[in-house]
């Protein structure tokens, strides 16, 4: 589904990220954890070549691109791809309806009618037919990130990619989104999702991957990396994030 080889970024003389050799089977939920900097969100935003790698080569269902790509490469990448940002991305001068339907007229050149019903399901799938006609301004946080999965979800991507998708939230917020997401990955979407819910890592994820200055340290089960770590550097990155240790050593 997804493989990436050799993949290094360099932003000036910062070595960002370091030689990623990376595999996401089909229907693979990934998490990638790590302390801030480690090149988490570089990393997956090289995927959909929002950030251009200096080396190696990415491939996303069958299509592979490498450093030379043309746009046309790019877009045809991008295309099996969607994203969910961090801080929404929505259009704040278009509604809830508007925001999910633009990707579905403008990139893919559905019908207006087709794009609307696509649409309304994404939207009711997440609880927000009611909301149809808001603005994003008229929303909460959390109303807003659930438009970008609705978004994401109706695009009917190859996989779905999620840039620290709570962190912007009230904490209060977090546990709607997160159970959204579940529920995504329990009907077999390809995620790769960028987070510090550990414990979301822990009941959602089929793989973890734990990052820290550009490399991948550990890899595995969330079990082999969450409760069971090898590497010196994963268990003292849990031991700071976690309160009471979920890990035996």
């Amino acid at each position: 589904m997804i493989e990436l080889k050799n993949i290094h970024k360099y932003y000036k003389k910062h070595h960002v990220l370091k030689g990623i050799n990376l595999n996401v089977k089909k229907g693979d939920v990934l998490v990638i954890i790590g302390p801030s900097g480690s090149g988490k969100t570089t990393l997956l935003r090289c995927m959909n070549y929002l950030e251009q790698p200096d080396e190696g080569t990415i491939a996303i269902d069958g299509f592979q691109i490498g450093t030379k790509a043309s746009r046309k490469d790019i877009l045809t990448l991008r295309r099996k791809t969607a994203m969910v940002f961090q801080h929404y991305n929505l259009f704040k001068n278009k509604t809830v309806l508007e925001n999910v339907m633009e990707g579905l007229i403008v990139a893919q050149k559905k019908p207006v009618k087709e794009a609307k019903e696509i649409s309304l399901n994404y939207l009711d799938k997440v609880g927000l037919l009611d909301k149809i006609d808001r603005y994003p301004s008229q929303l909460s946080g959390g109303q807003q990130q659930r438009v970008g999965i609705a978004r994401a979800l109706a695009l009917n991507p190859s996989v779905i990619l999620f840039d620290e998708p709570t962190s912007a939230l009230d904490p209060e917020i977090v546990g709607e989104i997160l159970e959204i997401i579940q529920q995504i990955a329990n009907e077999g979407i390809t995620m790769v999702i960028v987070t510090h819910e550990i414990s979301f890592a822990r009941d959602a994820a089929s793989r973890v991957v734990f990052m820290d200055d550009g490399q991948i340290i550990e890899e595995g089960t969330p079990e082999e990396v969450l409760i069971h770590p090898t590497k010196e550097r994963t268990i003292q990155f849990l031991r700071r994030l976690l309160r009471e240790p979920e890990y035996v050593i």
